[in-house]
């Protein structure tokens, strides 16, 4: 099964989207965005950026844990990754990302 986007507001009305991988797992959390509209720009930008390589930056936490960052083209963060006990683990989130990434599949989550 494909992957998916969960479009959510969060508690103090601010809108936020995180990437599922077709498990159900979240792959990639966005930054809180005060307007929906940006929110679903967010979410275009990762569908665009998603599968270029270059756009992924690899980090270690102060803890020792590995994530990443994936970037639009302006260098902007777009998603954040979970953290990972290995760089190798890492490795296999990124590649969730860029398969999962491009999908077009929206969960509207916002009502209620």
């Amino acid at each position: 099964m494909a992957g998916w986007y969960e479009l959510s507001k969060a508690k103090d009305g601010q809108f936020r989207f995180v990437l599922k991988a077709g498990n159900g797992e979240t792959i990639l959390t966005s930054e809180l965005y005060q307007a929906r509209a940006s929110a679903e720009n967010g979410i275009a930008s990762v569908q665009t950026n998603s599968p270029d390589e270059a756009r992924y930056e690899l980090k270690e936490a102060s803890n020792g844990k590995f994530y990443f960052n994936l970037k639009a083209a302006n260098h902007q963060v777009i998603g954040t990754s979970q953290m990972y006990a290995s760089a190798a683990s890492r490795a296999t989130g990124i590649a969730s990302v860029r398969n999962n990434g491009p999908t077009t599949t929206v969960k509207d989550l916002t009502a209620g």
